[in-house]
């Protein structure tokens, strides 16, 4: 008599989001917000490399967002690993984005302490950053989206 297996697909549990998704979802909007308002004000205090860093920081939410509602989370937090775990958890649905996300990790080498860099974007740069992060959020509504329907 042949083995049969005794279980099937119906007995797979459904991955749970993981907690605060939500709390994410408001910071990058947040930060996205701050960063448009800062740039179309012209705001003096708002040199390019906060604007790029509360950029940076709504596109790292909205990535958490979008994972944590999978129930996923990326191995580490540059562009580079974020962009890897999108494209792990939605495969092909960065394929607009992908490489100019992977290009913001040019601004800064942080990870290190002996090769610490940071290098400010020109500020004709920061429309296009807040383009790529509000394509990134656009993404994200869309997975959230197909997931409640």
């Amino acid at each position: 008599m042949k083995p049969t297996p005794t279980f099937s697909l119906s007995d797979l549990k459904k991955v749970q989001p993981i907690q605060g998704w939500e709390d994410f979802r408001a910071e990058g909007k947040a930060f996205l917000k701050t960063a448009s308002t800062a740039y179309l004000q012209h705001k003096k205090a708002f040199t390019t490399v906060i604007l790029y860093n509360i950029i940076a920081m709504a596109i790292e939410k909205f990535v958490m967002t979008a994972l944590m509602f999978q129930g996923k989370l990326p191995y580490n937090h540059t562009m580079k690993d974020l962009v890897e775990a999108m494209d792990d958890a939605f495969p092909g649905a960065m394929t607009g984005i992908r490489e100019g996300l992977l290009n913001l990790d040019q601004y800064q080498e942080i990870c290190d302490v002996d090769t610490f860099n940071i290098t400010g974007p020109a500020m004709e740069e920061i429309p296009l950053m807040l383009d790529l992060a509000g394509r990134l959020q656009d993404l994200v509504e869309k997975q959230l989206s197909v997931t409640y329907s």
